[in-house]
Parts: structure tokens; sequence; C-alpha cells
């Protein structure tokens, strides 16, 4: 999560004297800190955290796939010859 404008950036020294109002901006959109002039961290709203967690922790359709009950059945699955669609737009 890149935060780019320089008013969400923060240095360790400003993060640390303003500690709070970097917690209630962060509540309202992420703020970067920065140690020697690199981001470092990202301070992020944690309803937005917990949610980006539960994303990852979903899968891919990937491992949906791999997860599933039918895989190693025998169930085979066959494609149409007809070829490509001709669709109007």
């Amino acid at each position: 999560m890149a935060v780019e404008a320089e008013a969400h950036s923060w240095t360790v020294a400003q993060a640390k004297a303003r500690l709070s109002e970097v917690i209630e901006k962060a509540r309202r959109e992420p703020q970067a800190i920065t140690r020697h002039g690199k981001n470092a961290v990202v301070v992020v709203d944690a309803e937005l955290w917990e949610r980006v967690q539960r994303r990852e922790h979903r899968g891919s359709f990937a491992d949906f796939l791999l997860a599933s009950p039918l895989r190693g059945s025998g169930l085979a699955v066959e494609r149409l010859d007809s070829g490509i669609r001709e669709v109007e737009l």
C-alpha cells in the first residue's frame, strides 16, 4: 500500500511527537512513517486492516478449485468443439 501524497507522510520524530494526530488521520486514510527518508511503515485504520486480512485468508480462485470436493472424483468435463462465438457489440 503506497502512500504518495506528502501530507500523508511523517518522520519517526514527527509521528512520536504527534501520535494522536497520526492515529486520527489514519482512520480516514493511510499514513506513512519514514525513517532515514524512506518509507518504513504505514499506519492504517484497524477496520481496513481487518478487511484486508480477511480477504487474504480467503485464498485465490485456484485454491478454491483445488479444495473442491469434486477434485479427484473422476468427473470428466468436456469442452464444446463449436469454436469461437461471434458477438455483436
